[in-house]
């Protein structure tokens, strides 16, 4: 995704004074962190996070309290607290952060900054997926309240084969050094972080950055949120500015999973009498994985389902072409046409199912053994996705076309806590 041009037509990183936990004030720093907002899964992930320090950043991304205006005013209330307990603390001094993940398998390396919205953000950062606008307005009126970045997008670029340059030079050289901290979470990722203040590597970054898009990996309703907090304002300021993780795809390649369904209401039993001649549908043994293995079978020759939640697992396949015919738009590429969320929002939970696509009805879950395991809970039904190709999703990109909300889920994902940004700081 590399485009030739002036700098102000590409990527533009700023340092900023990032905002820490003092590792002296709270139990640790492993404890202290959090999945991404939209990862956590409630209740129970909530409560363990929230359980697991009393400064715990879940505090500040998912306030608990009856009204949303209550939950905001308590987020703001909860951080102004902490940076006058000294439990957060700014760096002293702006600067562009190397951050890095690994476990035994994974290492992914990138830089956290304040990303230039304008001029023309919207053709330079490309989102693939499309967004929620109730989610969209709570997550404005979270960063207004708060007056932060509590979490950076992770957006992802393609830079140069071969010896590292520019960025990735950068990046080498400077994980070599002290990192600022280092922790271990109880996911097993090891996270290090390091600030990049010479002048001349930032220039080094920002020359080698100015040449390239930035495809949004997950972060995309942050991202909207900050695009409509920068146009409410009428004077340049600490708006025009976005907290991201950039990752170089091209030296740490990131992995993509799907993103499953929580069908609230909606029994297993009545979900499958619905497909009767619509699709095929067949019993697969389990466990989880065994299932997810035929899942995956039956994935690489179109579009197919795992549904769970009355104790089994029943793959769903071979959709009826003229149930698609009718329900998918033609206005689409075909790449669009036939991916899995496609076919699962068009057909099945518009037309055959009929469920409204609303938090009290269809949840989000990331981790395919929970939504197994709350569909049992509540009687509900849960759908196991596929996950999509990732040169599906930057082709899709490329053309400007959306995917369906939450069709993708890539990864590692920055832990939620190690930096954050203030906007009064800026």
């Amino acid at each position: 995704m590399n485009t030739s041009g002036p700098v102000d037509q590409g990527l533009r990183l700023f340092p900023f004074r990032g905002l820490r936990y003092v590792p002296e004030r709270v139990g640790s720093l492993a404890a202290v962190t959090s999945p991404p907002y939209d990862v956590v899964v409630r209740p129970d992930g909530l409560h363990h996070l929230e359980s697991a320090d009393p400064h715990n950043i879940v505090r500040l991304i998912l306030p608990q309290a009856d009204t949303a205006r209550d939950r905001h005013r308590q987020a703001a209330d909860t951080l102004d607290r902490w940076l006058a307990e000294g439990v957060i603390a700014p760096d002293p001094d702006p600067v562009l952060y190397v951050y890095e993940q690994r476990n035994d398998e994974i290492l992914q390396r990138g830089l956290i900054g304040a990303l230039a919205l304008s001029p023309a953000a919207e053709g330079i950062v490309l989102p693939h997926e499309d967004v929620m606008d109730d989610v969209v307005a709570d997550r404005a009126e979270l960063m207004r309240t708060t007056g932060a970045h509590l979490e950076p997008l992770l957006l992802t670029y393609r830079g140069d084969e071969g010896e590292p340059t520019g960025a990735a030079a950068v990046i080498e050289r400077t994980v070599l050094r002290e990192p600022l901290l280092a922790t271990t979470t109880e996911d097993g990722f090891r996270h290090r972080l390091w600030a990049v203040a010479d002048p001349a590597e930032r220039s080094e970054i920002a020359s080698d950055l100015a040449r390239h898009q930035a495809l949004i990996a997950d972060g995309h309703h942050r991202w909207a949120t900050y695009l409509r907090l920068q146009r409410e304002q009428s004077a340049p300021g600490p708006w025009d500015l976005g907290l991201v993780l950039l990752v170089d795809t091209a030296r740490h390649p990131l992995q993509v999973r799907a993103i499953h369904r929580l069908l609230r209401g909606l029994p297993v039993s009545r979900a499958l009498e619905a497909l009767t001649g619509l699709f095929r549908v067949r019993p697969v043994e389990g466990p989880l994985p065994e299932a997810l293995d035929a899942l995956a079978g039956a994935a690489a020759g179109g579009n197919a389902f795992l549904l769970a939640g009355d104790g089994g697992f029943h793959l769903v396949d071979r959709p009826d072409p003229a149930l698609l015919a009718r329900t998918v738009r033609a206005d689409r590429p075909d790449a669009w046409r036939t991916l899995d969320a496609t076919v699962l929002h068009s057909a099945l939970l518009d037309d055959v199912w009929r469920i409204p696509d609303a938090p009290e009805h269809i949840g989000y879950l990331h981790d395919a053994a929970a939504a197994v395991e709350q569909a049992e809970r509540l009687d509900a039904t849960a759908v196991l996705m596929h996950p999509v190709r990732e040169e599906v999703v930057r082709d899709l990109a490329r053309q400007g076309v959306t995917m369906p909300r939450k069709s993708t889920s890539f990864g590692p994902k920055p832990a939620t806590g190690l930096v954050m940004r203030s906007l009064s700081l800026d």
